[in-house]
């Protein structure tokens, strides 16, 4: 795995926002579009608030969510509103760039099924690979919604569902993530970066199953 370290959330901040801008030129200049998953949670609160800030094409890029808990768009647990607050609604970007988790289905299984069938239909039915997908780390070690109890190697679908005591969540499977041309993992504080040495070394932890050479560790 490549590892970026720097002694300031700040500076991490700087160097992500070289490599995101130079593979958004790189996109456009060769006419493609960029897929691009965020990550859910707090952690890349600061990251989408200097992003916002980019001088690009946002319309030549596509978001999708590695995660999603099964509550409304409006709710402070959703991944998407959290998106939308702090990157989304401070860029030009167009509705129908956005690929959120539609969460009004009835079950979380059928919205989980809902999301593949929109990843399926972006890609065209072809080999899914996401061009860079950002990863936040649980304290645990879980990445996106694949908890420690809930990683399934076999699954060959795009998406799965978990349910938790606190959410039932919608998530992108392992296998897909490993699939993404780019796998960012957000470290962004000392105490994220002092947990995963922890457990870089116990088996069945998600966070170790990221494909290496697809992998690049942001880390404080």
């Amino acid at each position: 795995m490549k590892i970026i370290k720097k002694k300031t959330e700040k500076r991490l901040i700087n160097e992500f926002l070289l490599i995101f801008k130079n593979c958004a030129q790189k996109k456009e200049k060769t006419k493609q579009r960029l897929s691009f998953v965020l990550s859910g949670g707090k952690s890349p609160i600061n990251l989408y608030k200097q992003l916002s800030k980019l001088k690009i094409n946002w319309n030549n890029i596509d978001f999708f969510w590695g995660d999603e808990r099964f509550v409304k768009k409006n709710s402070k647990h959703s991944n998407y509103g959290l998106a939308k607050k702090y990157l989304l609604d401070r860029i030009n970007i167009k509705n129908k760039n956005l690929y959120y988790v539609n969460t009004n289905r009835k079950t979380v299984a059928e919205s989980a099924n809902n999301y593949e069938k929109k990843i399926k239909k972006y890609f065209k039915n072809k080999k899914i690979s996401f061009d860079l997908i950002l990863l936040g780390m649980g304290n645990d070690g879980h990445i996106a919604s694949i908890f420690p109890e809930k990683i399934n190697f076999k699954v060959k679908k795009i998406t799965g569902f978990v349910i938790r005591k606190d959410f039932k969540r919608i998530t992108l499977n392992l296998n897909t993530i490993n699939k993404s041309k780019k796998i960012f993992l957000w470290l962004n504080n000392k105490k994220k970066s002092i947990i995963y040495k922890k457990l870089i070394l116990k088996k069945l932890i998600p966070v170790n199953y990221l494909k290496k050479s697809s992998t690049t560790i942001f880390s404080v």
